[in-house]
């Protein structure tokens, strides 16, 4: 019974499959095997029972050969208009995919999924704009041959002769939520071209001849009928097993093709796909890059990139690991991640050059053990492979020319050991350093050639009968195949050493490049540092023009660029096509590729923080596939520098919003006590006054007016403080300086507290001969007002407050001193401190803002405040004032 349950694994992926898929708009395919079965009338006809159920269908675009029948079924439905392009002075017209998603239908019809578009369309294939239409929630509608299929491409040209460039991923075949296969019999097909139906007489005759004939036809119906069966057997499979139906299950199969810069690398990728889809098996392409990667020409760089290209679209999950031997990083792979089937190349090539270099397909098949191995053979190349027909090789005739004389210069040099009596045997030796010479700077082929040349020089020079190539002594033979045996083995060891260390130095370039660009990014120190840093890295490893794009208002903004760069709209298009959907776009890419730009989104696994964009300098270069994957890993590692700025940023924002509420609670905590207690004593009097006013003589009645007067002045003040500290952090308390007598700003400080004062004796010495001293009249009298309060506060009534004033040669000073209980030591550098009170037994009550505000005042005259204990007991709280007017600013703390 266990073995009939589901597996819980491949149950989530299904569910997590289908809630994608509800996200998505579904996608269905009206599948033929050639033009004229059909396949437009169907997809028309089914449009028109969608509508009729009351969905709401447009037509994105309809290509109805003017065919009338056709044409009668377009009417009754809604037309996008298309887009017109201008390309080389002629008009084409394309579907306008911005108005379909504008439009936004239920369902939307899309003939031709297989058509290229033109140069300057959004994506250069149509099933890409199906996509993107699918991802935006649109059902769709759409047509498709069999022989676009690009697994089947090979198949195709083999059957009918006929190379089919316009082709599409199997993935969107097989991501389809439905497929209709529309079938015609060949015969009737053929009745149907002849009577101009499919094309006009002209176009039909030359159909007829090239690609419609009667055998092709039948080839690719069983192609299409034969991929139809196959989605059904899928779909049946997978409901079996997710209902836990028994069945005959075969066990899993894993395949790997291996790839290189051969054209045949295609081919191997196609067959690895059709075989894998019939096995229903997961399967890998794998590229060995062996030491000699780094000599491979541009041309055989970009066929590579193009296999692994074309495998990625197809499905494959593609590797590139380095190794010396292909044979055995392949198979080591191949045991390590369980292969089961393994589908190798076999070129065709003289066989001397087998013999002689050996095979890489023998080894693998000598060495694979279980794993079953495909050989597909290839056909005779005309041109070397991965190379471009118009291509002229390089000879590399001047090493094989260096070679030659490196020998030559061996000889003289041994002909000057020869004169010295020194044996023949000996002089072996010369010759096998000079090919170890010439292995390790002029390469393989001239060492080998130096190895050839140092046995006939060595012969015909130094072994008896000299100047012949007789040989007298048989011994000499064993020497001559040891010489060239040696030296053949030293060229090649030497080349190989030499081939993989300027692998390393490759691999070692980059490996410093990224170790550089993430040091650098790591200690930077904010977001406009990290933008610079990735501008100037980019410029300088890429040669290329560079900007940086990043969100902000909830739309892409130019956070940085090379210098006399900039963006137009178009290519803020682009840039934002990129960072909406998460794929690279522009210049080089499969959307938008006539965008002078490449745009590369900034990806962490948080989702997109930003756009990358590189430009070259010369049109007419593009990237490698090394430097793409370089780039690509320069984007990574900018893309986690940004998100980490952005989080430090945000915390940042954090700890000073709990700062904030810290501060609040802490206001709130120390206000409320203090406003709680006059309004208490105001309501109370009040409330007597009220209630008990007949009763109450005129004494009690004018002591509980004076009583409800002094705490709302206290109550007054106390607000008045909040105000003040409130508009001292907002920046919002200006200084207004002009000259003031400091008498008069004393006495109205002193008469502010008069009512306090009557029981006190204030001692004020103001010299004389004061000058005038600019200040804020009002501000500075607001400060002494907090200084003497603070006194009568913190002293007892029998003490005497003392106010002085004295000058020294720039400043003014005034300190209030009084015999109170004074301020621990540790206490005076924060008496100044917004909410900080000196805890006292028997404290007062207050908020611990006056002396706070205090300080913003007197800073703002560009002063200074300052406490500290007097000898005997008792506080000094003093300000200083600049004798010169300031520049006036605003008040701070």
């Amino acid at each position: 019974m266990d073995n009939q349950r589901p597996n819980p694994d491949e149950l989530l992926a299904r569910v997590q499959q289908e809630e994608q898929q509800r996200q998505r708009g579904q996608l269905k395919i009206f599948l033929g095997y050639v033009a004229g079965v059909g396949k437009t009338f169907a997809m028309l006809e089914g449009a028109h029972q969608r509508k009729a159920e009351g969905i709401d269908v447009v037509i994105g675009y309809v290509e109805t050969h003017h065919r009338a029948e056709t044409e009668e079924l377009v009417k009754g439905l809604e037309v996008i208009p298309r887009q017109e392009l201008v390309y080389r002075n002629v008009k084409l017209q394309e579907m306008d995919i911005d108005a379909v998603l504008t439009r936004r239908p239920a369902l939307v019809l899309v003939d031709e999924l297989a058509h290229t578009n033109a140069p300057g369309s959004r994506h250069p294939k149509r099933y890409q704009d199906v996509e993107e239409m699918l991802s935006a929630g649109i059902d769709v509608y759409t047509t498709l041959n069999i022989q676009h299929l690009e697994s089947l491409n090979d198949v195709v040209a083999q059957i009918t002769g006929v190379n089919v460039h316009e082709t599409i991923p199997d993935k969107v075949i097989d991501e389809a939520g439905e497929i209709e296969l529309i079938d015609l019999p060949p015969d009737e097909l053929l009745q149907r071209l002849k009577e101009g139906k499919v094309y006009v007489s002209e176009q039909a005759a030359r159909a007829i001849e090239k690609f419609f004939r009667k055998g092709n036809l039948t080839a690719l119906r069983e192609m299409a009928l034969r991929r139809a069966a196959a989605r059904v057997d899928n779909q049946m499979r997978a409901y079996m097993r997710t209902r836990s139906i028994p069945g005959p299950w075969p066990a899993a199969e894993r395949l790997m093709v291996c790839v290189s810069s051969h054209p045949l690398s295609e081919r191997l990728v196609r067959t690895a796909r059709r075989l894998a889809e019939q096995l229903n098996a997961e399967w890998f392409v794998l590229y060995v890059e062996t030491p000699g990667h780094s000599k491979l020409l541009p041309a055989q760089r970009d066929q590579l990139a193009q296999t692994l290209r074309l495998a990625e679209e197809l499905g494959a999950r593609t590797r590139s690991l380095p190794g010396n031997s292909v044979a055995e990083t392949l198979l080591a792979y191949a045991h390590k991640h369980n292969i089961t089937k393994l589908i190798v190349g076999q070129p065709l090539r003289p066989r001397l050059t087998e013999v002689l270099r050996g095979s890489i397909v023998d080894q693998i098949i000598h060495d694979a053990g279980k794993i079953d191995v495909y050989v597909i053979s290839g056909t005779a190349e005309t041109t070397r492979p991965g190379l471009p027909r118009d291509w002229v090789p390089h000879r590399p005739w001047l090493r094989y020319a260096q070679s030659v004389l490196l020998i030559v210069a061996t000889t003289m040099l041994g002909a000057v050991f020869h004169q010295l009596n020194i044996s023949p045997t000996n002089l072996v030796m010369v010759y096998l350093a000079a090919v170890l010479i010439a292995a390790l700077y002029l390469g393989r082929g001239p060492s080998i050639l130096a190895a050839f040349l140092s046995v006939l020089a060595f012969d015909y020079f130094f072994i008896p009968p000299r100047l012949s190539f007789t040989v007298t002594d048989t011994e000499y033979l064993l020497t001559f195949a040891g010489l060239f045996i040696v030296g053949v083995v030293v060229s090649t060891l030497a080349a190989r050493a030499r081939e993989q260390a300027e692998a390393a130095r490759s691999r070692e370039t980059n490996t410093a490049t990224l170790y550089a660009f993430s040091r650098d990014l790591a200690a930077a120190g904010g977001l406009d540092e990290i933008v610079s840093l990735i501008i100037t890295h980019l410029s300088e490893n890429f040669s290329r023009e560079v900007v940086v794009l990043l969100p902000e208002n909830d739309r892409l903004a130019l956070s940085g660029h090379s210098p006399n760069t900039s963006l137009d709209e178009n290519e803020m298009a682009v840039a934002a096509y990129a960072f909406q959907h998460g794929q690279p776009a522009g210049r080089d890419t499969e959307t938008l590729p006539a965008a002078p730009t490449r745009y590369l989104p900034l990806k962490t696994a948080h989702g997109v923080v930003g756009v990358l964009g590189v430009k070259p300098t010369n049109v007419a270069q593009h990237l490698t596939s090394d430097q793409r994957n370089l780039m690509e890993a320069f984007a990574s590692q900018a893309a986690v520098a940004i998100e980490r700025a952005r989080l430090s940023e945000q915390t940042r924002q954090t700890q000073l919003l709990q700062a904030t509420e810290k501060l609040q609670t802490a206001l709130l905590n120390s206000i409320s006590h203090d406003l709680r207690t006059p309004l208490v004593s105001i309501t109370g009097a009040l409330s007597s006054l009220q209630e008990d006013s007949g009763n109450l003589d005129e004494t009690a009645q004018h002591s509980l007016i004076e009583t409800a007067r002094g705490e709302a002045e206290r109550l007054n003040r106390l607000v008045g403080n909040l105000l003040d500290m409130t508009r001292i952090e907002a920046g919002a308390m200006k200084v207004a300086q002009e000259p003031c007598d400091v008498q008069d700003v004393i006495g109205s400080a002193l008469d502010r507290l008069s009512d306090r004062f009557t029981d006190r004796k204030i001692d004020v010495n103001v010299p004389a001969s004061l000058p005038l001293v600019p200040m804020d009249f009002v501000l500075i009298v607001q400060v002494l007002v907090n200084l003497l309060d603070n006194a009568i506060k913190y002293s007892t009534p029998d003490t005497p407050i003392e106010v002085r004033v004295r000058t020294t040669d720039d400043r003014l000073e005034i300190a209030v001193a009084d015999r109170g209980i004074g301020i621990p030591p540790e206490d005076l550098p924060r008496v100044f401190d917004k909410f900080y009170r000196v805890q006292h037994p028997g404290s007062v009550s207050g908020t611990g803002l006056g002396l706070s505000i205090c300080k913003g005042i007197v800073e703002a005259h560009d002063g200074s405040i300052w406490a500290e204990n007097r000898s005997g007991g008792g506080t000094i709280l003093a300000i200083a004032l600049p004798l010169t007017q300031t520049a006036p600013h605003g008040a701070r703390t």
